[in-house]
C-alpha cells in the first residue's frame, strides 16, 4: 500500500511563494516496502550532506546550517515516518521549519538550496493525477467508486442516493402499482390515451411512461451525487447501459462528466474492474487535452503568441503574459532574467 500526501493547489501555492535565506528543496525516491526503507534513510543522509555543502557555498550563516542539518538528522532517524512511504519523498526545509510530501510516482533525486523552494517537480503528481469518480448505474443497483492513483477503488457511501430505481420512483404513480424493485413495468391501456394511455394522474404509461420514470431516478443520483463531486474538479466518469446512460446524461448537472464511457453493465463488475477501465478513460482524457494544447500552440506561434525561448517566456510571466506553459519537469534551468 501507498501512503501518500498529495499536494493541493493552496499548498503548492504557499510553497512557490515563499521567500527566505536558506530554502532547501531535497527529492528523492523512496519504496513503499518497509523493509526496504533503509536504503531510503541513507540516501536522504547522502543528500543532506550535499544541502550542507551548498548552504555553506552560498554563505548561509552557521545557525541556519546548523538547524537545517538538525531537522534532516531528526527525519532520518525518524522509524515511525520511514514506516509509510510511497515512490517519491519531496522535503522543504527552513532554519524555522520542515515540511514532507510522499508521492506516488518517481521522481528524480535533487537538491537545490536557493532563496526559494523548488517546486516543479511536485507538479507532476497534480498535473495529471490519475484519479476521478466512476457512476456504476443500473436499474437495480447505484455505486460511486473513488478511483486513486496510489490506492484500491473503493465504493463511497453518499447521503440521500437511491439503492435503485424502484426505491427512487416509489409512490410516483398511484399507490399500490410500484414494486419497490427493479424499475417498476407500467401497464398499458388501451383507450382514449392511446396505445401507451396515460394514469390518471396525466402520467403516460408505457414507454413513455418508462422515459418519465428513468429520467426522474437520473435527477435523484444527480442530486446526491452534486454535493460530493462540486468543487473537486475530477472527472465523474459513467458506467451504464442504455437507455439509462444517455437519460443520466441529459439530466447530469456536474461539468466533468468524461465524453468517454464505461460501456456494459456495471453490476457485472467489481470496484477494481471498474477503476481499471476508468483510468483508459482518464488516459484519453488527458491525451485529449495535450492534443489540443499542441494545436492552440501552434496556432498562437503564427500569431507571435506563443514562444519556445525561456527568457522570453520568463519576462512574459513577470508581466502575467502567460495563459499556459507546458515543461519538461526533470529538466532544470538554473539563471536570472534581467
Amino acid at each position: 500500500m501507498l501512503y501518500v500526501d498529495i499536494p493541493a493547489p493552496s499548498d503548492i501555492a504557499a510553497l512557490a511563494t515563499f521567500r527566505g535565506a536558506g530554502c532547501v528543496s531535497i527529492y528523492l525516491r523512496t519504496t513503499p516496502i518497509t523493509q526496504q526503507a533503509q536504503a531510503d534513510r541513507i540516501e536522504l543522509k547522502n543528500l543532506a550532506r550535499r544541502a550542507a555543502e551548498q548552504l555553506e557555498a552560498a554563505g548561509t550563516d552557521k545557525r541556519s546550517c546548523a538547524a537545517i542539518s538538525e531537522e534532516l538528522d531528526d527525519l532520518v532517524d525518524d522509524d515511525e515516518f520511514w514506516r509509510f512511504q510511497a515512490h517519491s519523498l519531496a522535503i522543504f526545509v527552513t532554519p524555522q521549519n520542515l515540511r514532507t510530501f510522499r508521492l506516488p510516482n518517481a521522481l528524480q533525486p535533487l537538491v537545490i538550496v536557493s532563496d526559494r523552494y523548488h517546486v516543479k517537480p511536485l507538479l507532476r503528481s497534480v498535473s495529471f493525477p490519475q484519479s476521478c469518480y466512476v457512476l456504476a448505474l443500473a436499474q437495480k443497483s447505484v455505486r460511486v467508486v473513488e478511483v486513486s492513483p496510489d490506492l484500491p477503488s473503493t465504493a463511497i457511501h453518499i447521503e440521500g442516493m437511491p439503492e435503485d430505481a424502484g426505491r427512487a420512483v416509489q409512490g410516483a404513480g398511484e399507490a399500490g402499482d410500484w414494486p419497490r424493485s427493479p424499475l417498476p413495468r407500467l401497464r398499458a391501456s388501451a383507450g382514449a390515451g392511446g396505445a401507451g394511455g396515460y394514469w390518471p394522474s396525466g402520467r403516460m404509461q408505457g414507454a413513455e411512461g418508462q422515459k418519465v420514470l428513468l429520467r426522474q431516478f437520473a435527477r435523484q443520483v444527480d442530486k446526491a451525487l452534486r454535493p460530493v463531486v462540486t468543487g473537486s474538479g475530477v472527472p465523474l466518469v459513467l458506467a451504464a447501459a442504455e437507455p439509462l446512460a444517455s437519460t443520466y446524461r441529459s439530466v447530469n448537472s456536474y461539468p466533468h462528466l468524461a465524453a468517454a464511457a464505461i460501456e456494459g453493465n456495471p453490476e457485472a463488475m467489481t470496484e477494481a474492474q471498474l477503476g481499471d477501465r476508468a483510468r483508459t478513460v482518464l488516459d484519453g482524457i488527458y491525451r485529449d487535452e495535450l492534443t489540443a494544447w499542441r494545436t492552440l500552440f501552434e496556432a498562437r506561434a503564427n500569431q507571435g503568441r506563443a514562444t519556445t525561448d525561456v527568457a522570453q517566456a520568463a519576462r512574459a510571466a513577470t508581466a502575467g503574459a502567460v495563459d499556459s506553459m507546458l515543461m519538461d519537469i526533470d529538466e532544470t534551468l538554473s539563471g536570472r532574467i534581467a
